[in-house]
């Protein structure tokens, strides 16, 4: 008959699902309580009148008479119906829950079953926790305050759509009313099951007064040490009951409460019930029902007994034990705390030192798993709802990471060392417990054929075990066995069992020895779940800042992220939707964490651009100065002026002792590295999770941001810095990023050539500004903006751009962000891709100008075509050059477009040792080519529909002779003089050369047609307009006449397709020599 019940496969069951059903009801009551996520048809202003009317008749709704309240319903009717099905559903699982669970209850008081937690432990333990779980579902059913609207909605949508209402409705709807006030009807309904449960609960006063013990008495007794007993350190760790060991104790509380608060009558009469209920009381002022749904334990329990008569010495109970709580339990877990700190520490420095102690000393990590966890689990359900008293310090604490770190560690250690685990309690169960077993069954006089074949079969499973499975890595399952022993201990559990348990303590003391080892071979995870899990996510987000504010526990913020992969185990198929922010909350830590770390890291490479900054050359003037001065003895200086520290000066101490705000930061810097020392990764809800990952990501973002405020550019005042001084900052940085490797294990090459790679982009990966567009823009727009204009003349004796002596005080100095030095730091810092996209921004401004020398010789169209066929006729040529118009508009454009390539020959001669692929990125790699790529390109790009290539062609060799007609032009402007100094004109002519070969050459490459001979019909023509400027003697165009004459040796020398015999052929040599000397001999000497 006993048999028959099957009690333990009930009790799983239920229990199980219970715990489904307590999920999916707190996570209704979280999503009605919560505007973001309630369901939008309880806020709809069309519902109001439906949901009023509904909660105020509920359950008795009459559909048809008063439709005109429920029309919101009726024209929503199928909406209403999907969106309140799941509901409705969920809470006819309550009912279905419910109704198996009476009629459980009911056949275990009717078996009469014996219940005692250190004998038949796992079914005393699932007894009770199926108590508390149906509690907990009914209380939080019973907060739910949307519950009656919902269902109401969904039977009157029901009825609407179908004419008939649901089946189940009025059974849920009567189970709603009953348990409005829930404790009173649930002491009703378990006042027939009272001598079971207080016998259940009664087993506790062995097992919970031990654990609840101060911290006193937990140092006295070395609790949790190895080294206590070092000749012991080897025996296994094992007592009578093993369970009850790591058993929580909150659990433990929760069942004494709530059970005595259910069956309250023995607390009037039986003095071992009452005093284990006030030291439960007295233990802490809340209870968690689940999640962080909590019970307020002194509250209900006064408010459940007032209304009771025969009750007033219990509510003074009461009321003395949250007294006594007040005052004394936040001092008496902080105290727990304090030590549990130092033992865990202690513990898990042994066990990593000798791993091998993990076989016999598992039990050990165990205890101090479940140990540590109440005590978390503790301060976090008390610190949200602290009571208002004079030390609310015991209710705060900043040390918290550091135990909930530890925990972590022992977690990754058993992990890690499961097969040591494994490998020792194979041996244990098959060498001695088998053995034991059997022994044990010898001696029992009676033993029904049921049970003698559970317990037969324990024997030969064990001692079928060997060490070569472990060793050939074969998969383990004991949940049968495991299963089969607490069907043993339901069928000797019940009244007249024909092998009472309760008369056979050993076989229950041997089999509960044997369930632990069988669950260190197959579900050490699953156990450690049990012992440490936390699911506080809210808490946590508290106790991680307050953690942070301690520098001594920024080495343990890791175990935050880590304990959010906790969460996902929690969870359960009832109620897949509560995924919740657990990704989100390891993702905030760990951000928080990954910005503290960057922020000092980024705070020290600060610093030491700083000091590196103090060496710079253009620091040492002082320095020379200063020695001149004591050179010449010249008077010291007063007092009161202050000697400036030399660099290096900072390195120079007395006392060790002094701590300098580098030495600080070095130290915050080591507590936080030391953090990311827990896990290298862990999975929170199937996402792998790599910590340094976010360090990395941190780091790219601001370094970015630094380099760039580093460049210091001011786009209204058009203020920048050298490019040489940002590289030197940016390797004192790099140099500085390095010593991060040294602390924890992270890619910095990889970090800085991602960051440099960037740069070298016009937008980083977040759409940022880099120094490659700043430059790019400051250089297009201060200095090539200056040059056009001739404020800046282009400097080949020196390879720079130099101001022009003007009576306005420059901006800044050209020569400091042109020369070699400049341009190949600004090179190194913008890279070949970086000068590819300067290009193309000078190729921009290149092609706006030639579309308007395009339209100045269509504009003179008729003239440019006789003077090209009347070159070698003086008189026409003379009559035509007075109808020709825009002649120094043409020069000018085109010494802009000679300006900018010259710029840009410049920038590339300093990428010359880095190779790419051909066309543009050749020639923005440095590599020279006859016919500049990127500028043919540029000019193919202007080609549209509208016009031919033979009108661009002839476009093209007209703006050649517009060119050359127009050069005799600029002999009237004093600043066409050549400058023996620059090495060129002081109005920037002499880049004309350059524009006109590279541009000539574009032109006609893209024509296809002959360079050569286009550029030979140039210098003749050139040459022809030129030697005019001989004959006239006394007119002002004679003035710079020798400068020109060079302009037009410059275009030759500077073509590859030019030669000098070519020149001569068409421009007497003579002429040349006689403009270099007198040049030449206008230019004054001055020696220092």
């Amino acid at each position: 008959m006993d048999y028959q019940q099957k009690l333990a496969e009930k009790l799983t069951i239920l229990n199980e699902r219970g715990d489904g059903v307590l999920i999916r009801m707190n996570y209704i009551k979280k999503t009605c309580a919560d505007p973001k996520t309630r369901l939008s048809l309880l806020t709809d202003k069309a519902m109001e009148p439906a949901i009023k009317y509904i909660n105020k008749k509920f359950p008795n709704i009459d559909f048809r008479g008063n439709i005109q309240n429920l029309t919101g319903i009726q024209r929503q009717k199928s909406e209403v119906l999907a969106a309140t099905t799941s509901y409705y559903d969920s809470f006819l699982d309550v009912i279905e829950f419910r109704d198996h669970v009476y009629e459980l209850l009911n056949t275990i008081d009717a078996c009469q079953c014996f219940f005692d937690i250190a004998i038949n432990f796992d079914f005393t333990k699932n007894y009770l926790d199926l108590i508390i779980t149906y509690t907990s579902v009914i209380i939080t059913l019973s907060r739910i305050d949307d519950k009656k609207a919902l269902v109401g909605m969904f039977n009157c949508a029901h009825e609407m759509t179908n004419g008939s209402s649901d089946p189940s409705y009025p059974r849920l709807g009567q189970m709603f009313v009953e348990y409005e006030h829930p404790w009173k009807k649930l002491t009703e309904e378990f006042g027939p099951h009272t001598r079971s449960v207080t016998a259940a609960l009664l087993s506790l006063r062995m097992v919970y007064p031990r654990r609840n013990l101060p911290a006193e008495q937990w140092r006295s007794a070395q609790l949790l040490s190895l080294l206590s007993a070092p000749a012991a350190m080897l025996d296994p760790a094992c007592c009578d009951t093993m369970a009850c060991e790591y058993l929580s104790m909150e659990v433990m509380e929760r069942w004494i409460i709530i059970g005595f608060l259910l069956c309250h009558s023995s607390l009037n009469t039986n003095q071992a019930s009452q005093e284990l209920w006030k030291m439960a009381l007295q233990s802490g002022l809340f209870l968690v029902l689940t999640r962080d749904e909590v019970l307020n334990i002194h509250k209900v329990s006064e408010d459940l007994f007032v209304s009771i008569k025969g009750y007033s010495k219990r509510v003074a109970d009461i009321k003395e034990c949250r007294e006594h709580a007040i005052l004394n339990s936040g001092a008496m877990h902080r105290e727990r705390r304090h030590f549990l700190r130092g033992a865990m520490k202690e513990l898990f420095k042994i066990l990593e030192d000798e791993p091998g102690l993990l076989g016999p000393k598992a039990l050990f990590v165990f205890m101090a798993l479940s140990f540590s966890r109440d005590e978390v689990l503790w301060l976090v359900r008390h610190s949200e709802n602290m009571p208002k008293i004079k030390t609310p310090e015991d209710y705060i604490d900043n040390q918290m990471a550091e135990l909930m770190f530890h925990m972590e560690k022992l977690r990754g250690l058993m992990t890690k060392y499961n097969h040591v685990v494994q490998r020792y309690h194979v041996q244990y169960l098959a060498q001695f417990d088998a053995l034991v077993l059997n022994d044990t069954i010898q001696n029992i006089y009676v033993c029904p054929e049921e049970e003698s074949v559970l317990m037969t079969s324990f024997v030969s499973t064990l001692s079928a075990l060997s060490i070569k499975q472990v060793e050939n890595k074969e998969e383990f399952d004991f949940r049968a066995l495991r299963l089969d022993w607490l069907r043993l201990q339901a069928y000797t559990s019940v009244n007249k069992a024909p092998l009472p348990i309760k008369e056979y303590p050993d076989l229950a003391k041997v089999m509960n020895l044997i369930q632990f080892h069988t669950r260190m071979v197959d579900s050490v995870e699953e156990l450690l779940q049990d012992t440490s899990e936390f699911y506080y996510p809210r808490v946590f987000e508290k106790m991680f800042s307050q953690s942070s504010e301690e520098m001594t526990m920024k080495r343990y913020l890791m175990a935050f992220p880590a304990v959010c992969s906790h969460f996902s185990q929690c969870g359960h198929p009832l109620c897949p939707e509560e995924v919740s922010v657990h990704l989100h909350l390891c993702v905030t830590f760990l951000e928080q964490i990954a910005k503290q770390t960057s922020s000092v890291v980024l705070e020290i490479c600060a610093e030491q651009c700083n000091l590196n900054d103090q060496l710079q050359a253009k620091h040492c003037a002082e320095a020379i100065s200063a020695a001149r001065h004591r050179k010449q003895k010249k008077p010291v200086p007063k007092k009161g002026e202050v000697q400036k520290e030399k660099p290096g000066a900072e390195s120079l101490r007395k006392d060790r002792a002094v701590v300098t705000n580098v030495d600080k930061m070095h130290l915050m810097l080591t507590e936080l590295c030391s953090c990311y020392s827990l896990c290298s990764d862990f999975i929170v809800f199937d996402h792998i999770v790599v910590p340094t990952e976010f360090l990395l990501s941190h780091l790219e973002i601001r370094l970015s941001e630094i380099i760039v405020r580093m460049a210091n550019y001011n786009q209204t005042t058009q203020e920048i810095a050298r490019p040489s001084d940002l590289l030197a900052g940016l390797r004192a940085y790099t140099a500085s990023l390095h010593s991060l490797s040294s602390y924890i294990n992270v890619d910095i090459t990889r970090l800085v050539k991602n960051i440099l790679l960037q740069q070298t982009q016009p937008l980083d990966s977040r759409g940022g500004q880099t120094i490659t567009t700043i430059y790019t823009n400051w250089y297009l727009e201060s200095l090539l903006r200056q040059a056009s204009n001739s404020i800046i003349v282009h400097c080949p004796t020196m390879q720079c751009f130099v101001n022009q002596a003007t009576d306005n005080e420059p901006s800044f100095r050209a020569e400091e962000f042109s020369d070699v030095l400049e341009l190949q730091a600004l090179a190194e810092l913008i890279g070949p891709y970086g000068l590819k996209f300067l290009s193309e921004n000078l190729m921009w401004h290149i092609t706006s100008q030639v579309s308007e020398l395009k339209k100045l010789v269509i504009e003179n169209m008729d003239v440019l075509v006789q003077m090209r066929n009347n070159f070698d006729n003086p008189e026409e040529m003379a009559n035509l050059k007075k109808r020709l118009t825009g002649g120094e508009n043409v020069l000018k454009r085109m010494t802009i477009i000679g300006v900018i390539l010259s710029f840009r020959s410049m920038a590339q001669d300093n990428l010359k040792d880095v190779t790419l692929s051909v066309f543009e990125l050749a020639s923005a790699a440095g590599l020279t080519c006859d016919i500049d790529p990127a500028l043919v390109a540029a000019i193919r790009s202007m080609q549209t529909d509208n016009t031919s290539l033979d009108e661009e062609y002839k476009l093209s060799c007209l703006l050649l002779v517009y060119i050359a007609v127009s050069l005799p032009t600029l002999a009237l402007d004093p600043n066409s003089f050549y400058s023996r100094e620059h090495g060129g004109h002081n109005n920037n002519i002499h880049c004309l050369a350059t524009a006109i070969n590279q541009l000539a050459a574009a032109m006609f490459t893209v024509q296809n047609k002959n360079i050569e001979q286009h550029l030979k019909e140039f210098l003749l023509l050139a040459s022809s307009t030129l030697l005019q400027l001989g004959q006239n003697v006394e007119k002002m165009e004679s003035k710079n006449r020798d400068s020109i004459y060079l302009l037009l040796h410059g275009i030759v020398e500077e073509s590859p397709f030019l030669n000098q015999d070519m020149l001569e052929s068409c421009f007497p040599y003579v002429l040349l020599r006689n403009a270099y000397r007198e040049v030449y001999r206008s230019y004054i000497v001055t020696l220092g």
